[in-house]
């Protein structure tokens, strides 16, 4: 194994429709894993309950959100139930060149963008579905967070996002938190050894063979 910090990072996505555990799978992920920090997102809707700016999310105005968007700062951006949410690019690029993983708790739109940017080389997706669209409706209510019209929008709206899950390289059906956290490190843990993202292997393979010869 080479040594640390003779890599390049990567950018772990993270997808599901609303309700399939994508954040609870980020949580524990950045809770075990000193590796790999999250990309905290821009966004439009003012904060819930709980959330901490700067590290849940940047909230700002539309006024900036477009500020942004026209300057180039976002990787991707989405509106989702009317507010919009994107990645600032500044920070992401910064932490890739440094050899710290990054990872994004971000819808199929978002995915999109970031696949046809500059940065697609550096992506691992990976898309969660639940194990039944039952389930995944009393994983909603149970939250007890959103109010019932908010629960039939998003239930609506589960179709559409479970089709593009063709567009991701890896796809987990979480019917076991725990199991499918095994299943993301695991990926995890073979994406930070793919041989694009090792530095200077090159040169070490070229010493070997000269040292062969």
């Amino acid at each position: 194994m080479l040594l640390p910090g003779s890599r390049r990072g990567l950018m772990l996505i993270l997808s599901s429709p609303s309700g399939a555990g994508k954040t609870t799978m980020s949580r524990r992920l950045l809770a075990e894993d000193p590796g790999i920090a999250m990309s905290v997102s821009v966004t439009t809707r003012p904060p819930r309950a709980g959330e901490v700016e700067g590290v849940d999310y940047s909230f700002v105005s539309s006024a900036e959100f477009d500020r942004l968007v026209a300057e180039g700062a976002l990787l991707e951006w989405a509106e989702v139930f009317g507010n919009r949410y994107g990645t600032p690019r500044a920070p992401v690029e910064a932490a890739l060149a440094a050899g710290r993983d990054m990872l994004f708790d971000i819808d199929w739109q978002g995915t999109q963008q970031l696949r046809q940017s500059n940065a697609g080389a550096d992506l691992a997706a990976i898309f969660l579905l639940p194990p039944s669209m039952r389930e995944l409706e009393d994983r909603l209510r149970r939250r007890n967070a959103d109010p019932e019209e908010v629960v039939r929008s998003r239930m609506a709206r589960a179709a559409g996002e479970i089709s593009h899950w063709v567009e991701y390289d890896y796809v987990l059906v979480n019917d076991d938190a725990d199991a499918c956290l095994v299943a993301i490190r695991t990926i995890l843990a073979a994406e930070r050894l793919r041989r694009v993202r090792q530095r200077g292997l090159a040169e070490f393979v070229r010493d070997l063979e000269r040292q062969a010869g």
